[in-house]
């Protein structure tokens, strides 16, 4: 700033110094050069570039506004359902689906269950839950059973006196009265069934054809088992007599209360024509203390299980 104001003074010492030697003689001086100079700095002040003022603006710092931060509302994810109390159906150990009962026969039933579940069954049941009872117990009970184990459910039945089809289901409940799911089972899960089929025995004498009556004779079956049985606790023997309604051979086996299944050879029995016959005698050793029983299947030609010979051991 001192520089130019030193420049300007300078340039007006030299416009009056110029002026003062061009002024016309007539004129007076001291208007003439006031005059003169007036004009030199008006002339000096029209060329001097104007100058913009700059303006350095502070930095402004922004203001920033949070945004808060979403609220995770997201619903637990609900944990899986409780695998302490399963059971799983594994086979029919006595009576096949659709095994032919005679009216009014006396049966067992068993079925094979296993715990398949994480925890062990103390003071469970398995009770009836629909269908045909056939006259089974309301409730029965099961021995404890652990993790893993397999049990077999037994239940004393008879078949109904009108022929049909009957189907009664059961269902294992623990000791709080808690319905206990069945993988593989019926009704959704929850039940394991009896089904068999009632018909009238055949009793007719076999017909030989004629001339005039040319009817076949009836079908071969057998149509009732009866048993004896002695022994003492340590060695129990029981006899089945088999009646068949007419000629033909006869096979079987054994099964027994604890779910053991006879696998001997027996001998057929065959009939010449309708009538009973015994069959092989079959001996079990058992010392423990309970109920126990022995029933005979009929392998041919009926598939079905007949009688019972039941057994005590103090």
């Amino acid at each position: 700033m001192n520089k130019k104001i030193r420049l300007f003074n300078l340039l007006v010492a030299a416009a009056l110094l110029i002026s003062a030697c061009n002024l016309p003689a007539s004129g007076s001086a001291e208007n003439i050069a006031g005059t003169a100079a007036a004009q030199t700095v008006q002339a000096l002040l029209s060329a001097t570039p104007i100058v913009t003022p700059s303006f350095t603006l502070a930095p402004v710092t922004p203001t920033l506004t949070p945004i808060p931060l979403p609220v995770n509302t997201n619903t637990p994810i609900a944990t899986a359902t409780s695998n302490c109390n399963v059971a799983q159906f594994i086979t029919d150990v006595t009576i096949p689906d659709g095994s032919i009962m005679t009216p009014g026969q006396v049966f067992s039933k068993k079925w094979r269950i296993k715990n398949v579940g994480s925890c062990a069954w103390n003071g469970f049941s398995f009770v009836f839950d629909s269908g045909d009872a056939m006259g089974g117990a309301a409730s029965s009970a099961i021995a404890a059973l652990n993790p893993g184990q397999e049990v077999d459910l037994s239940i004393d039945l008879t078949a109904p006196s009108t022929p049909g089809t009957y189907r009664g289901y059961w269902r294992i409940t623990t000791n709080a009265s808690v319905l206990v799911p069945i993988v593989n089972g019926a009704q959704g899960g929850r039940s394991f069934y009896v089904d068999i089929k009632v018909q009238n025995a055949v009793t007719t004498t076999p017909v030989t054809p004629t001339a005039t009556n040319t009817s076949p004779a009836p079908v071969f079956a057998v149509t009732g088992v009866s048993f004896t049985n002695s022994g003492v606790c340590g060695g129990f023997t029981a006899t089945a007599s088999v009646t068949a309604n007419g000629a033909g051979s006869v096979t079987y086996h054994f099964v027994r209360s604890d779910g053991a299944i006879d696998g001997a050879a027996h001998a057929p029995i065959v009939f010449a024509s309708a009538g009973t016959q015994l069959a092989e005698s079959y001996t079990w050793t058992v010392t423990a203390p309970g109920t126990y029983w022995i029933d005979i299947y009929i392998d041919t030609p009926n598939h079905q299980q007949f009688g019972r010979a039941s057994f005590t051991c103090p």
